[in-house]
């Protein structure tokens, strides 16, 4: 390949891996994790994180995703929602809408669904934190 041709490299937040799902595994239910993770196998559910994920060539997800980076190379059928942004790599599949701020999208995906480009997304606070407003008597 010559040096100008050369394709972008994926954006990782971090390149080393906190969990990886290799191929010959199957996960059913809901998946959160945090750091970067890599699914090479099938997974059927939801995913939640903040951080990293990378869906492998291999894999077979049909999961509702919501992470802040999101690399896929394999196939996912559900929507997406990149709170720093979704890459789709190579030979990638996906079956479903997008939200994302950055959207990079290789040469031979294929992408079937709707994409709405958003802002870059605050994480979201723990749902048992109040952050009403309280009257003190004195």
């Amino acid at each position: 390949m010559l040096p100008w041709t050369k394709r972008p490299r994926a954006h990782y937040r971090n390149t080393e891996l906190s969990a990886y799902l290799d191929e010959r595994s199957e996960v059913e239910g809901t998946y959160t994790f945090s750091g970067t993770a890599m699914l090479n196998g099938k997974f059927k559910g939801a995913i939640r994180s903040n951080d990293t994920l990378i869906v492998g060539e291999r894999a077979v997800v049909n999961a509702t995703i919501v992470a802040g980076c999101v690399v896929i190379h394999g196939e996912v059928v559900g929507n997406v929602v990149a709170n720093e942004r979704l890459e789709l790599r190579g030979g990638a599949r996906l079956f479903g809408d997008v939200e994302a701020p950055v959207l990079v999208v290789d040469e031979g995906v294929l992408f079937e669904g709707h994409c709405r480009m958003t802002k870059t997304r605050q994480p979201e606070l723990p749902a048992s934190r109040d952050l009403s407003v309280v009257a003190l008597k004195r």
